[in-house]
């Protein structure tokens, strides 16, 4: 089955098919009590979304290995979709793909829904997009927290998004603010959201056309799911990371690791204090992708976070700022390299280096 007919295929099944099909792509092989467990749904609902993904021939079941008495679900051989060459996930999509969907993007359907996730919205946009902007409107950057389930269900279906919509984002720069919209949506369980591969510089770069008419939508009910709390990290977490066999990877610049600035830009809060938390890794976030802010290839991303010992079965946190250039590291951990257990501190840097008696380093005293 290739990648346009699975999407047609999961588009006919309920939300619970398509969350449980997500879970079952992320997490491997599972039982309906895991399942429950993963994805909080009851067991009448996770049962009855397992067997329309069974009739959709997109599941196959056997005994469980541990357990004869219980039953495994795991995606069938032909159901995961050619994707766009990067292990088969549906979490990238390419400007071919949004370009070819332009017609229905620009529909008042809630089935698809193309996003802008930043504040350069009004200068042009591409066509049938609607604005999120995640760092004004969902982020409270002097106090490190995150929209609340309420606000972010109210905010997203003003914008004509339900949680059956297949939500694509984009952003400018390296995309990393579509990419902090998109671990966001993932914190709230949402099924079928993708980044575009590149942003809005690959879109303009590919000569597709921009608009600053504002689409008509239609106001919808969003109901989002319980967080998932094992995507975000959160103070505390950072203080018992210090004391445990977790990495810490810190993706800011050069100058805020080594204590040379307290902020990347002017543009965002200064920190109290300038430097690093203790014992992290320091990769660079744009590392990740090409000068066209595309992301580079699986096995070059597998090399660069292999020579920094962060690997697949690695307890991983990862910081920066305000916990959108890390939002992009997490992407490509989690979503394009399949490592389990990552988390984003959307805290980062903003709430540790203003911490009184927070342990720092710092390596400017030593040039």
């Amino acid at each position: 089955m290739d990648r346009d007919e699975l999407e047609e295929t999961l588009g006919d099944l309920p939300p619970s098919s398509k969350f449980i099909y997500k879970t079952l792509a992320h997490s491997g092989p599972m039982t309906l009590k895991a399942l429950t467990e993963e994805t909080m749904l009851s067991s009448r609902t996770a049962r009855y979304g397992l067997d329309q993904l069974e009739d959709a021939s997109l599941v196959d079941s056997s005994p469980a290995l541990h357990d004869g008495r219980q039953t495994c679900y795991r995606l069938a051989s032909d159901a995961s979709g050619s994707g766009d060459g990067r292990g088969g996930r549906q979490s990238l999509v390419t400007v071919e793909w949004v370009r070819e969907r332009l017609t229905e993007a620009e529909r008042d359907d809630p089935g698809l829904r193309i996003v802008e996730a930043d504040d350069e919205y009004d200068r042009g946009h591409v066509p049938g997009a609607v604005q999120i902007d995640i760092m004004n409107d969902l982020v409270d950057v002097e106090g490190c927290g995150l929209a609340s389930r309420e606000t972010f269900e109210a905010y997203v279906g003003e914008r004509g998004i339900t949680e059956e919509s297949t939500v694509v984002i984009y952003s400018t720069e390296q995309n990393q603010f579509a990419a902090y919209l998109y671990w966001l949506f993932k914190y709230y369980r949402h099924t079928d959201v993708r980044l575009l591969d590149g942003g809005k510089n690959a879109w303009v770069q590919a000569g597709c056309p921009l608009t600053t008419e504002e689409p008509t939508v239609s106001r919808q009910e969003y109901v989002a799911q319980p967080a998932d709390e094992r995507i975000r990290a959160y103070r505390r977490d950072i203080e018992a990371a210090l004391s445990r066999n977790v990495t810490i990877v810190d993706v800011r610049s050069p100058e805020e690791y080594e204590g040379k600035r307290a902020r990347p830009s002017n543009d965002l809060p200064e920190a109290r204090t300038a430097g690093h938390i203790p014992g992290t890794i320091h990769l660079l976030w744009s590392e990740v992708v090409d000068d066209d802010a595309r992301f580079k290839d699986v096995t070059e991303l597998e090399q660069l976070f292999a020579a920094r010992d962060v690997t697949p079965d690695t307890e991983t946190i990862v910081y920066c700022h305000v916990g959108e250039r890390s939002a992009l590291v997490w992407f490509v951990l989690s979503e394009l390299l399949d490592h389990r257990d990552v988390a984003n501190y959307d805290g980062s840097w903003i709430e540790w280096g203003n911490l009184i008696g927070a342990p720092v380093e710092t390596d400017a005293e030593d040039e």
